[in-house]
């Protein structure tokens, strides 16, 4: 057992430490982690040797696991190089503290508090030394920083600490959440990652979280590589945007054909949406794979989502199933004459619509679809 001394702290029922940590403390006790779909890690390729900084970054990279049950951002090393200067601007002035401001730090196991004030508030908190039982909820890069800074330099300073022992998962995530959105502003995408399967028990919510990914992570799809995931990425599509026109889909959905309309789009969502943009790169070919067209943006993407229920309808005319790629790419097909790739020309007619504001071009092209499909 480690014993640090702590405050214990009750606010609308929940109960939580306030308490410090030594480097030494926090290198055998806290677990580094980064939201992963995968499971793997995303590191660049080749050797990588220390920086300017003398940060051993393979070295830091292996400290840090990648799971699909984190919360963190992946690491952005220029935010490590900056608060390890800090430090060390701090280290060598003497005039200011490091790490004023509390982490927070969550563990799964009840921790034992032993308490010696009258009021039974201030005491001591005891945590079993088993490696990575704290997790960072809130302050991961100063404590990465702090890890390099004290492998490189030998750096040891006291912490301080907010420790969590009694929320369930849903309420870690919420208030991670919370803690981002309101305070930090992390890139929505990231929190609608995190939102998509665990912080929400709506369905919708979920199934969007889904079908997104997918179109992201296929190989076989034609947005592969192009939905910006948790706010990174190469994507031109924000994740956030689409979640949201997705969660509008469905309640269009179910307003026109009921639950079990929903019922059905559950189990059969992410094969729609795979074969309709199988079928709009068809339609589309030139402006799918020329540089100078928006086809694969926000507002075009938003569009597309915007009409699948006209689509699918189609498709059940001309195949009996709506979500048949056969029928799809026959509902869609007409859109490459009637529209045309010029129609996305960055330069041309895309730009002079987009003057209008993203929101009316969305609807605009919208609407332009929806016709095209009636004649």
């Amino acid at each position: 057992m480690i014993g640090v001394p702590a405050h214990k702290v009750r606010q609308f029922g929940i109960e939580f430490y306030q308490a410090a940590f030594s480097a030494a403390d926090i290198e055998r006790l806290v677990r580094f982690e980064v939201l992963s779909y995968t499971g793997e890690p995303d590191r660049p390729k080749g050797t990588q040797r220390p920086g300017a900084f003398g940060i051993n970054w393979e070295l830091l990279e292996r400290r840090i696991a990648h799971t699909e049950t984190a919360f963190q951002r992946p690491l952005i090393r220029r935010k490590i190089q900056e608060l390890l200067q800090y430090y060390k601007d701090c280290r060598d002035a003497q005039n200011l503290p490091a790490v004023p401001g509390a982490v927070i730090m969550i563990t799964e196991r009840r921790l034992e508090f032993k308490a010696s004030g009258a009021r039974g508030r201030i005491g001591e908190l005891l945590i079993p030394e088993e490696p990575g039982i704290l997790r960072a909820l809130d302050g991961q890069h100063r404590l990465l920083a702090l890890h390099a800074a004290s492998a490189g330099d030998g750096m040891d300073l006291d912490v301080p600490a907010v420790v969590f022992d009694s929320l369930d998962a849903r309420q870690i995530v919420e208030l991670f959440v919370t803690i981002n959105a309101k305070h930090t502003r992390l890139n929505p995408s990231h929190l609608l990652g995190l939102a998509g399967r665990r912080l929400y028990s709506d369905a919708q919510q979920a199934l969007a979280h889904d079908i997104i990914r997918k179109l992201n992570e296929d190989d076989a799809s034609p947005l592969y590589g192009e939905i910006k995931m948790l706010g990174v990425g190469r994507g031109r599509v924000s994740q956030a945007s689409l979640n949201e026109e997705m969660v509008d889909l469905f309640r269009t959905i179910k307003n026109l054909g009921g639950p079990s309309k929903v019922k059905e789009f559950e189990q059969q969502g992410v094969r729609f949406f795979l074969n309709y943009f199988k079928a709009l790169q068809q339609a589309f070919a030139r402006a799918w794979a020329g540089k100078k067209y928006s086809i694969k943006t926000g507002a075009a993407v938003r569009a597309f989502i915007r009409v699948a229920p006209d689509v699918m309808e189609k498709a059940r005319e001309l195949a009996g199933d709506p979500f048949d790629a056969h029928g799809i790419r026959h509902a869609t097909a007409p859109w490459g004459e009637r529209l045309g790739d010029r129609r996305f020309e960055t330069e041309g007619e895309w730009k002079a619509r987009l003057a209008g504001g993203t929101r009316s071009t969305v609807e605009v092209l919208a609407r332009e679809l929806r016709e095209a499909l009636r004649r």
